[in-house]
């Protein structure tokens, strides 16, 4: 049963966020919240945006764990380069951060980055 419930699976909202948070872990990069809530033609200011942008990280995050792969929104942070606190709520809810002390947050963020740009980085056959 999901944790998140559907509101833009399969919708291009959706698709155009993976698609940018992707791109930015492939270059070893993020993104802003704002930068999501631009692409996606979601407001770009206030509660609703931030309510808006987080349940459609929620959904693209949740796919990616159940996939097996790390945690997508690792790669969004605000304009001051922080995450925000639902990546760690949200963390806790599928099971995946268990040392919810700050020094715990910050270290199971940096492990989930690092783990979004080895698993997406970009590949050069040679």
């Amino acid at each position: 049963m999901p944790v998140v419930a559907d509101r833009y699976r399969g919708k291009k909202e959706y698709l155009i966020a993976i698609s940018e948070l992707i791109n930015a872990a492939r270059y070893g990069g993020k993104t802003t919240y704002q930068e999501i809530a631009l692409i996606a033609g979601l407001p770009l200011r206030g509660s609703f945006m931030g309510k808006e942008v987080g349940h459609l990280l929620g959904e693209i995050t949740e796919d990616e764990v159940a996939r097996a792969r790390p945690m997508l929104s690792a790669v969004v942070v605000d304009v001051k380069g922080k995450v925000g606190p639902g990546f760690f709520t949200l963390a806790e809810e599928l099971g995946k951060l268990t040392d919810n002390s700050e020094e715990g947050k910050r270290k199971f963020h940096e492990q989930e980055l690092k783990a979004c740009y080895n698993t997406w980085r970009r590949t050069y056959k040679v």
